[in-house]
């Protein structure tokens, strides 16, 4: 990091006719010169190594961001259409907010209700949900049991599955989880033995698989039309890249 602040750094006290002067010809003496000089330069104005910190900060983010594009362009059809995943919101919705989830991720259940209002209120956002258990044994027990509800009840039990486990605060057991679902009115030992259904283990190697091509390492992590997201959103902001995907699309 140091060399680039130093070439940076460097490229500006030599603009101008100075870059005529090839420092592969320099002396030894000459160079050393040439080192001391840059080096006070910095020390007298350190505001230069700032500039050129920003500078590197932005053409990094700028990297960033056209790689996740184009990761999401490369997976769009597992992105948006897996038939592993959830779809909650309007289905026929203009805006479509895909969301990896681990029902043990503090940020996920901070973001949770914040995702619900914003759906909700909008009226026309298909809301595609991906399993991506990432935190342990808890995490992974919690998300093969929200997809073992939808296969043995439906999709509105799990929709109602997955806020009562975003909600709860015990350990993730199988005797807290069959808990869990008396107090929703659900057959638990219907649930537990769909859990053997081959579709839930496929469901979170396939999330998972996907989450690496698109280089996902946390959660919540969130596609906006083709923009990626990683890391908690809060509600108004959410509601700006809405506004201005419909704008885009608009123009």
């Amino acid at each position: 990091m140091k060399r680039l602040f130093l070439g940076a750094a460097t490229a500006a006290l030599l603009a101008g006719p100075a870059l005529a002067t090839d420092l592969n010809e320099l002396t030894d003496a000459e160079r050393e010169a040439f080192r001391a000089e840059v080096r006070a330069y910095l020390v007298e104005n350190p505001e230069v190594l700032m500039e050129a910190f920003a500078v590197l900060e932005q053409r990094q983010a700028e990297m960033e961001a056209e790689a996740q594009a184009l990761a999401v362009v490369e997976n769009e059809n597992a992105i948006f259409n897996s038939a592993f995943d959830f779809v909650g919101g309007n289905p026929d919705g203009d805006v479509v907010i895909v969301e990896f989830v681990d029902y043990r991720c503090t940020f996920c259940r901070r973001a949770h209700p914040e995702v619900t209002e914003l759906v909700a209120g909008d009226g026309n956002i298909r809301l595609v949900t991906k399993e991506f258990p990432i935190l342990g044994e808890q995490s992974e027990l919690a998300s093969r049991f929200a997809i073992a509800t939808r296969i043995a009840l439906g999709d509105e039990a799990y929709d109602q599955m997955g806020d009562a486990l975003y909600a709860m605060r015990q350990d993730v057991t199988e005797l807290s989880l069959a808990r869990l679902a008396s107090d929703l009115g659900y057959d638990s030992e219907a649930i537990f033995a769909a859990m053997d259904d081959p579709l839930v283990e496929a469901t979170i190697n396939y999330n998972r698989d996907l989450g690496g091509r698109m280089g996902i390492t946390g959660t919540p992590s969130f596609v906006f039309g083709d923009q990626m997201v990683q890391g908690y959103v809060p509600l108004a902001n959410m509601q700006e890249i809405v506004s201005i995907l419909r704008e885009t699309d608009e123009g």
